[in-house]
């Protein structure tokens, strides 16, 4: 049987598969289910890489999953599994837990498998536990007054290897017991170490899918190229979900960062061998080095600043990279690897800051306790993902429901290094749900233009805001561009509105689960909020977008800016298409299932049918109808809730 043979048969395997076997959830989506479904075939039996643009509800997972599956039955391999690469926990659990069996079900009953599939979850170290470790703790512990509940999760790790299964773990806890970098080889737990034994099983051929985080994909592919040993199986096909997360995971890969706590964490191994005195005196150096760069900023300097080599940063510098070389240089013969890679790491990104080094953009973060973390981004991420994982030749996909911006995938090929690439094919797949009918899009047409930042913007924001909250009787989710404007509009609202009021602060999820649990409230979010959050019914009736979510400018946009002949040709690549993307991931929370209806509000002058961004916003949107009369919105939502959704529930 020929190539194109096979994948015909595929083909007619995956509507067999969708129109008969997997139901649709009430969404008739057959036809845009299976026209991805072939588009995904096509990729993977073709060698090529497509760029799958898929809205809410369209079912992307079952498609590539069902793709997988074909794959493996009409082109075997063996010993190769596929890869699934995500940027969330949740969606590795989500696959393993809910889509993975239930597809396994339908396959093993349709006979299209003879055996149910199997996946393997590969993380890093530090997301497991080691038995030694844990002994050491739990013994540690016994006779302390610990918390209770950080005691019973702690203890449960004798049954859970993985702690991302375990609640009420506390960070230190964490740290303690996880993996360690370089594992003894005289352990005594050495051949019964649940560790090892996951290794090993998630390397054996039965498994046909394994799943990671980007991160993981991206540390696996530098081994490769490296001539290390991979942390993955060798694989046949890729499928990266969640894509549009993946530039931020290679930023995170290949950038370089130096903060106090990493020079604190060379020191400890340092004093462990035994160089307590050299420890110190690194110690030392190293502080007056921040010394120098806290002096040359600004004391209302927040967030990110360029780095500026000054003489006296540059003095500090060579003190510093001095004492190390030498320490280098000295290292007495036992050192383990973790101490030698940890030195030249450090030795390595010191030099870049010492050199100006032209192939990364330098700038100082401030840390959490206010001082200065050293920060080396790398101008060449997207040659970099080039070579690490287009190059290898092999079949990719990667999908997300935020792909394309305005309609085009330039900006995501520019920054995964994809442009240019002859393998590239794109396939949009609209979401099903009906917007038109279900949606209101709310430009309030009294809206002033104020000066972002001004204490005229807060009180304007702050009486819209109050406007909605009453109309939509709650139920509301109002995206903020910034932690700071958030909490100015929080404490000037908060004694107003007669509906619970939240404010989401940074990984806070009790406050997230508290706002599913009470009736009509209203949550105010920013940062990572603007995404991955999953608020199906009448939860959010009204999502407000506080402001367009133009992208904030740093020292690396304004290196990218250089690269542009002009301001207008960089806004139009970059500026508009950056928030075009994060506007359609945060326009994502309004509606989660076909029945949802949503009134979503846009309170940026920019956006008004006369602003210089209306356009362009809605571009980034599907088609919805557009007030600008607040008694539509009040309209809007009579006509479509029940008595039920007006009950009124007491701030807590």
């Amino acid at each position: 049987m020929n190539h194109q043979t096979k994948l015909e048969q595929a083909h007619r395997e995956a509507e067999r598969i969708f129109r008969d076997l997997i139901p649709p959830n009430g969404m008739t989506v057959r036809e845009e289910q299976i026209s991805l479904c072939h588009a995904m075939l096509n990729a993977l039996f073709q060698n090529k890489i497509i760029l799958c643009d898929a809205g809410t509800g369209i079912g992307k997972t079952y498609a590539y999953l069902t793709a997988c599956v074909l794959l493996q039955k009409f082109r075997p391999a063996r010993v190769q599994p596929v890869v699934i690469s995500t940027s969330s926990v949740a969606l590795q659990d989500a696959v393993v837990k809910e889509y993975i069996p239930f597809l396994s079900r339908i396959f093993l009953e349709n006979r299209t498998i003879s055996e149910p599939i199997r996946a393997a979850v590969r993380k890093g170290k530090g997301r497991f536990v080691c038995d030694e470790l844990l002994s050491w703790r739990l013994t540690a512990v016994q006779e302390k007054n610990k918390n209770l509940e950080q005691l019973e999760a702690l203890q449960s790790l004798q049954l859970h290897l993985d702690m991302d299964a375990v609640t009420g773990l506390s960070s230190f806890d964490r740290k303690q017991v996880c993996i360690p970098k370089s594992c003894p080889k005289d352990c005594a737990q050495l051949h019964s170490c649940r560790y090892r034994n996951y290794l090993k099983d998630s390397k054996s051929a039965e498994i046909t899918i394994q799943i990671c985080n980007h991160n993981y994909l991206l540390a696996d592919a530098e081994h490769r190229l490296q001539g290390i040993r991979p942390l993955l199986s060798d694989y046949r096909a890729l499928i990266i979900d969640e894509a549009h997360k993946l530039p931020e995971a290679a930023g995170q890969m290949y950038n370089k960062s130096l903060s106090k706590e990493d020079f604190s964490e060379l020191c400890i191994l340092l004093i462990k061998e035994r160089l307590v005195l050299t420890a110190k005196r690194l110690e030392l150096k190293f502080q007056l080095l921040l010394n120098e760069i806290s002096h040359s900023l600004t004391s209302e300097e927040s967030g990110q600043s360029a780095f500026v080599l000054t003489s006296g940063i540059k003095d500090a510098l060579w003190d510093c990279l001095s004492l190390l070389r030498r320490v280098q240089n000295r290292l007495p013969l036992r050192t383990g690897n973790y101490l030698s890679y940890h030195l030249g790491t450090t030795i390595g990104i010191l030099n870049l800051f010492y050199t100006e080094n032209r192939g990364y953009i330098p700038y100082i973060q401030r840390g959490g306790d206010g001082s200065p973390i050293l920060c080396a981004a790398s101008r060449e991420i997207s040659e970099q993902l080039r070579v690490a994982l287009w190059d290898q030749k092999l079949p990719v996909i990667l999908t997300s429901g935020t792909l394309a911006a305005g309609g085009s995938f330039d900006r995501m090929e520019t920054l995964t290094g994809l442009s240019g690439n002859t393998r590239i094919k794109h396939f949009t797949a609209p979401s099903p749900f009906r917007y038109e009918e279900n949606c209101l899009l709310y430009l309030p047409e009294d809206l002033p233009k104020t000066r972002m930042g001004s204490l005229w913007e807060t009180e304007c924001l702050s009486n819209h805001i109050c406007r909605l909250i009453e109309a939509t009787y709650g139920h509301t989710l109002a995206l903020f561009p910034s932690y700071h404007l958030m909490g100015a509009v929080f404490r000037k609202i908060r004694e107003e509105i007669k509906f619970p009021l939240l404010m989401v602060r940074k990984n806070s999820q009790d406050t997230i689960r508290q706002f599913r649990q009470l009736q009509n409230a209203v949550l105010f979010a920013a940062g990572s909020c603007w995404e991955g959050m999953d608020f199906p019914g009448d939860m959010v009736s009204s999502l407000i977008i506080v402001r367009l979510p133009f992208p904030i400018p740093d020292p690396i946009s304004e290196a990218e800016q250089k690269r542009y002949p002009s301001l207008q040709d960089y806004i139009h690549a970059v500026v508009v298409p950056d928030m075009q993307r994060k506007l359609r991931q945060g326009f994502g929370r309004a509606i989660r299932t076909e029945t949802d209806t949503c009134v979503v509000s846009i309170l940026d002058y920019r956006a008004l049918p006369n602003g210089r961004y209306h356009q362009a916003a809605r571009d980034a949107l599907p088609s919805i109808p557009i007030t600008g009369k607040i008694e539509d919105v009040e309209r809007f939502v009579r006509e479509n809730k029940d008595s039920e959704y007006f009950r009124t529930e007491e701030p807590p």
